[in-house]
């Protein structure tokens, strides 16, 4: 097995394949190989090491690209080592107390307690409402939601080094 990482993402705007790259920069810094891919590119898993799954969530549901990932090969995520996060809250603070604790959607929860991943987080995501649809738009606004860049790059970089550590200190 090539002890290749595989970053993958599913992001509407940006802002998670944003993330994504800094995970995979980070990793690579860390002296780990790694491919950033956006999920919907993602055909073969079997000669990764480990993987790293991202999604932007939108009223609390992950990206289509991303769960079709998770159901179609669970199996052999199940085999490696696996890390996810979310990205979504738009606004300043914890993105976990944001989410009400709801970091990932209720209906993957039977995939992820077969995969068993090493970790799950969120982030903070990012939204300039000149680049969404008039319905989102809308919605944004009537929901009263901020636009602007909630990332906190420092967390991003301290957890992707955590997994490098991890991959790299096997127990």
């Amino acid at each position: 097995m090539e002890s290749k990482i595989l970053v993958a993402y599913g992001s509407k705007y940006g802002a998670t394949a944003g993330i994504a790259q800094k995970i995979g920069e980070t990793l690579q810094q860390e002296g780990l190989k790694v491919d950033i891919l956006s999920a919907k590119k993602v055909t073969d898993i079997s000669s990764y090491k480990a993987v790293v799954l991202g999604s932007a969530a939108y009223m609390f549901q992950w990206r289509k690209e991303v769960v079709k990932l998770l159901q179609d090969k669970e199996n052999q995520l199940a085999e490696k080592p696996v890390w996810l996060f979310t990205s979504g809250p738009l606004e300043e603070g914890d993105p976990v107390k944001l989410l009400e604790g709801k970091i990932i959607p209720k209906a993957l929860q039977p995939v992820l307690d077969r995969i068993k991943p090493r970790g799950i987080t969120v982030f903070g995501g990012a939204i300039d409402l000149n680049k969404v649809n008039f319905f989102e738009r809308f919605i944004f606004k009537r929901v009263k939601a901020s636009s602007g860049d909630f990332r906190n790059w420092d967390t991003i970089t301290t957890w992707a080094k955590s997994i490098a550590n991890t991959l790299k200190n096997p127990a």
